[in-house]
């Protein structure tokens, strides 16, 4: 089985991308996903992450309020590294156990999608680091008119996050998202060709 890691920053297409790869076969395995259920009540991130941050970052129904735990962590960068350092780690073996179940059902081709990938040390999971990236402006329209944020609050968020140069470094291969979706897909299509396919038996 061919695992592909599939990151990038804010705005950058990562979606689009994955909609792609499924499209062509891959089985995605979105991190997100996994992330909320690592904080369902009662799983050992829960417990860790409520001895840390009290009860008072619970829902009445025990889930974790993922809004109060960001208010938290987002303007404490002590708080973030404590929580990083519960959640990463479980998430890379609930990740790892997601991709021995899908080799136990000999699936050819697996992407984890995940925008923290580099961050939280995931890569030793996957055989290709692929990169979404898009020029600052593009990405500042493009999330404006998605997500109705002011553009200051959009660069904040990109430059809160790992650069461009940085993520980079360890790309297998880099998807450069700035002219639209026949453009992206096409790129996506070529990257398949020439990287995957022929590699599945």
């Amino acid at each position: 089985m061919i695992v592909i890691g599939l990151t990038g920053g804010i705005g950058s297409g990562k979606s689009e991308v994955s909609r792609k790869l499924q499209e062509l076969g891959a089985e995605v395995i979105d991190a997100d996903r996994v992330g909320h259920e690592a904080y369902l009540p009662h799983t050992a991130a829960w417990e860790e992450v409520v001895a840390a941050f009290g009860q008072e970052i619970l829902q009445p129904s025990g889930e974790v309020d993922r809004r109060k735990l960001g208010s938290i962590v987002f303007s404490d960068p002590k708080a973030l590294a404590r929580l990083n350092a519960i959640m990463h780690p479980k998430m890379y073996e609930m990740l790892r156990e997601r991709l021995n179940v899908l080799r136990s059902q000999a699936t050819q081709v697996a992407v984890i999608e995940a925008a923290i990938l580099i961050e939280a040390n995931w890569t030793p999971l996957v055989d290709e680091v692929w990169v979404t990236e898009a020029n600052e402006d593009v990405v500042v329209e493009r999330v404006g008119k998605r997500n109705n944020l002011p553009s200051e609050e959009i660069r904040r968020r990109i430059r809160s996050q790992m650069s461009r140069e940085e993520r980079a470094k360890h790309a297998t291969a880099t998807i450069t998202n700035n002219k639209g979706l026949e453009e992206l897909r096409r790129q996506v299509e070529q990257l398949w060709d020439s990287r995957v396919r022929g590699r599945t038996r």
